[in-house]
């Protein structure tokens, strides 16, 4: 492991493996080790619904790659080669760098799991002479087929396959095969999630607003554009909404969200991108130099306040500056949260400047149109789709955070909002001290979170602890059954980042290493400064 220690301890490793009675924790250690930054291995369960969300995911992916590379071919034996280039220009080069970034993440994680099988075999007794022929054979067989797949562009496609392959291994397996093969699936779900969310918006964004454009300067639809551009845009809508449900799947101190939240964020997200490319097209179907003007100026307004936001994202700074510039494209079409703390207040300046930029370009479009392709009957209803389709966005968007947010409805009879949000009961016959996912049992607070943060819902964290009135006595108590844990000497990331296991390929990769060789599933953990200190606030809070 290559990254070491940022702040504390000398220049050991950053990862270690613990076995379940080391560390020389006393009778307090298992509480320690719950106010640190655990993140245990997914205990859920793989469902039919899951298998059936990927393969939807797979549908779109096809289906908005085919239809942009149908239309290609349709301006092509047109004539119309203008647009034949453009729409062949956003399906290949945005395509090409998700490739190379797909087979990169390749080549890192199939060494690590050469070497990870490497090792055991080794440590089972198995000679090299009897592993070198037919492993060497399969490594190259690999190695080919993998370059072949993403030659063909289909990258995502094969990890959509091995998503949902090993999503259904997890849940026919034993258990801790089970358990095995379902941290590997979250793992390729974040993987196919970065990916298919960079592709769409270097691809189907820009392709969704060139096809629009095309069809207000024609003042007509084709079927092949209308099947474009509506696969563009439910490929954004359902990315973002995948997106945000892999990443809370994948975090234990999050909430998980439900198919009928990710159903409606995904009607969110369509009508607000609706009304935004639909502006854009109007307006560059007349003013073509200012609107690049406006999409430059927009990037960087939006890429200098998130970087402002200060991020946490990436593992080094350079990365987290791209990733941020990556970012500011997104936010050119949809409300993407990047920062805990005060979400719904930056969510509304965002909303605010999307509907004043959508009135001012449709606006500008309104009076200068031409008017000898365009009637006013149809301009009014261009008008009136913009500002409805933006309307049904938000009102989708309130129904997800009024009752569909997984940390509970705004209203209703059972929403307390942070003071009285009742915490989950620990499993019956359960140790009192055994390390769970602390974040749900016992959240840790910065400054910012103390002096509070109204309207923010996800950094929102319970204030008072309800006791058992009659604690079971320490004799009692079940003997600790805890596995092993992996100590990762680097600081949780805060959502909605994703943990630093998910993001850096060379932690990954020893990670799978130990997780490998363990005899059991270990759980990870964190380092969190000051635990003790934390604890003994939460002890004494009032």
């Amino acid at each position: 492991m290559a990254a070491k220690s940022d702040g504390g301890g000398g220049g050991g490793p950053a990862v270690r493996l613990e076995s379940p009675g080391g560390g020389g924790d006393g009778g307090g250690g298992g509480a320690r080790r719950a106010a640190a930054g655990v993140a245990s291995p997914p205990s859920r369960r793989y469902r039919l619904r899951d298998g059936c969300w990927v393969l939807g995911a797979l549908l779109v992916c096809f289906a908005d790659g085919a239809s942009d590379l149908w239309l290609a071919a349709h301006y092509y034996v047109r004539g119309q080669r203008w647009w034949f280039g453009l729409t062949l220009l956003f399906v290949l080069l945005p395509s090409l760098v998700v490739q190379l970034l797909s087979f990169r993440w390749f080549v890192y994680d199939f060494a690590a799991a050469a070497a990870a099988a490497g090792s055991t075999k080794g440590s089972a007794g198995s000679t090299k002479d009897s592993a070198r022929g037919p492993r060497g054979c399969c490594r190259l067989c690999v190695w080919l087929l993998q370059g072949c797949i993403h030659l063909l562009q289909l990258g995502q496609v094969w990890r959509y396959l091995r998503t949902l392959y090993l999503g259904l291994q997890s849940r026919w397996q034993a258990e801790h095969r089970r358990r095995h093969f379902y941290w590997r699936m979250m793992f390729e779900s974040a993987d196919i999630s970065m990916l298919r969310l960079l592709e769409t918006f270097l691809k189907s964004a820009p392709q969704l607003v060139l096809q629009l454009s095309i069809m207000v300067q024609q003042n007509s639809i084709e079927p092949l554009q209308g099947l474009s551009a509506s696969a563009s845009l439910v490929s954004l809508a359902w990315m973002i909404a995948s997106y945000q449900k892999v990443l809370r799947d994948s975090r234990e101190d999050k909430m998980p969200m439900s198919y009928k939240g990710a159903i409606v964020q995904i009607l969110w997200h369509l009508f607000t991108i609706a009304a935004r490319a639909i502006a854009f097209a109007l307006f560059a179907s007349v003013f073509q130099l200012y609107f690049g003007i406006f999409i430059v100026t927009h990037w960087c307004i939006m890429t200098f306040w998130i970087i402002q936001g200060e991020t946490d994202f990436c593992m080094s700074k350079w990365e987290e500056i791209i990733y941020n510039m990556v970012v500011g494209i997104i936010y050119i079409f949809c409300w993407f949260n990047v920062k805990e703390g005060r979400s719904r207040y930056r969510m509304c300046i965002y909303y605010v400047i999307t509907l004043s930029e959508n009135a001012a370009l449709t606006a500008l479009w309104f009076l200068y149109y031409n008017r000898e392709t365009t009637s006013d009957f149809h301009a009014l209803i261009l008008v009136c789709v913009v500002s409805s389709s933006f309307a049904l966005g938000i009102f989708f968007m309130f129904i997800y955070y009024c009752l569909l947010h997984p940390n509970g409805p705004m209203f209703g009879p059972h929403a307390g909002g942070c003071i009285f949000r009742q915490q989950p009961a620990p499993a019956p016959g359960s140790p009192a001290d055994a390390v769970t996912s602390p974040p749900r049992s016992l959240p840790r607070t910065t400054g910012g979170e103390r002096e509070g943060a109204p309207g923010d819902r996800d950094s929102c964290v319970p204030v008072f602890q309800v006791r058992p009135c009659a604690p079971t006595p320490p004799a009692a108590r079940a003997p600790r059954t805890e596995g092993p844990v992996i100590r990762i000497d680097l600081p949780r990331k805060k959502y909605p980042a994703w943990d630093a296991h998910f993001i850096d390929r060379r932690l990954r990769k020893t990670i799978l290493a130990l997780e490998y060789a363990s005899p059991t599933t270990p759980r990870l953990q964190y380092r969190t400064a000051g635990a003790s200190q934390e604890l003994l606030e939460y002890e004494t809070t009032v």
